[in-house]
């Protein structure tokens, strides 16, 4: 039982990890912390949250896990504010998308890596933000991935994957710079993709028949540049390194697909399509309508 929960950012995903664990009984109380004090009063008219505070030190105070869950530009100020006030001995972890780059953050903002903080990373979203999009099944049969640092105490990341399996998801352990190339390939890159596309049709002089005339494919590929842009901004600067690599990557494939079009390559085009289609039939459930994020 986690007797106070302290979410810092009660959006999508701190307001949907604070759901999930009232239906699952795991939590009896949740506090809600951050500037904005309209969000903040929604998420406790919605239930979301038991009390608000905008106050970083009177949120900390008998914390007994605390989340993390602002935008990565954001990570750094506030563990900056947390750093004379966070309880020595109780747990801290985070459900952004890039690893490496919030242990950074949290480090320079403490002074040193604390040693009950765990980074933590849920794979799991939707193309909503706002705490008026939290639902408590978001996390239900989702992975997430824990990446302790060097410092972490082993007994935080039990109680943060104990707090994580009560919601449901599945939690799986990964250095943080594996995690962080991995996530650029598989959740990182296709974002840069739906948002450049979007952005490069709207540019085209026939974009509004463009767009009056898009099918199911286009609405399902590019559903996810409806995400939140600050965050897939802050996503972009802090995992720069490893999401380079993978568009320079996808520009070479892609580069040879224009060479099959080009000179009309009909086996060649059907052979990259059809190892495609059964990789992803292979890996993906075809129903399955979360983000990763």
């Amino acid at each position: 039982m986690i007797e106070r929960l302290v979410i810092f950012g009660v959006g999508l995903i701190g307001g949907s990890l604070a759901l999930a664990l009232r239906e699952a009984g795991a939590v009896r109380e949740v506090v809600g912390c951050s500037r904005n004090a309209d969000n903040l009063r929604e998420a406790e008219r919605l239930g979301v949250i038991d009390r608000w505070t905008t106050s970083v030190a009177e949120a900390a105070e008998g914390a007994d896990i605390g989340v993390l869950a602002v935008p990565l530009g954001a990570m750094g100020p506030l563990a900056r504010d947390l750093a004379g006030c966070w309880p020595e001995d109780s747990p801290l972890t985070d459900v952004g998308s890039s690893k490496q780059a919030v242990i950074d953050a949290v480090t320079e903002g403490f002074g040193t890596t604390p040693r009950q903080f765990v980074p933590g990373h849920p794979i799991a979203g939707t193309e909503k933000s706002g705490v008026t999009a939290a639902f408590p099944g978001l996390f239900r049969d989702r992975l997430v991935i824990l990446t302790p640092a060097d410092a972490t105490n082993p007994m935080a990341s039990d109680r943060i994957a104990q707090m994580w399996q009560a919601t449901g998801a599945r939690v799986e352990f990964m250095t943080p710079a594996h995690h962080d190339r991995v996530l650029a390939a598989t959740s990182h890159l296709p974002h840069v993709l739906a948002y450049t596309l979007v952005a490069s049709l709207s540019d085209m002089s026939e974009r509004d028949e463009i767009f009056h005339y898009a099918a199911g494919g286009f609405r399902d590929f590019t559903r996810i540049a409806s995400s939140d842009p600050v965050v897939w901004r802050d996503i972009c600067l802090a995992n720069r390194a490893a999401i380079l690599e993978v568009i320079e990557r996808y520009q070479g494939d892609l580069e040879q697909l224009r060479g099959m079009i080009e000179s009309a390559d009909g086996p060649a085009i059907e052979a990259r399509f059809r190892h495609a289609k059964e990789t992803r039939d292979r890996f993906c459930d075809p129903a399955d309508a979360q983000l990763d994020t």
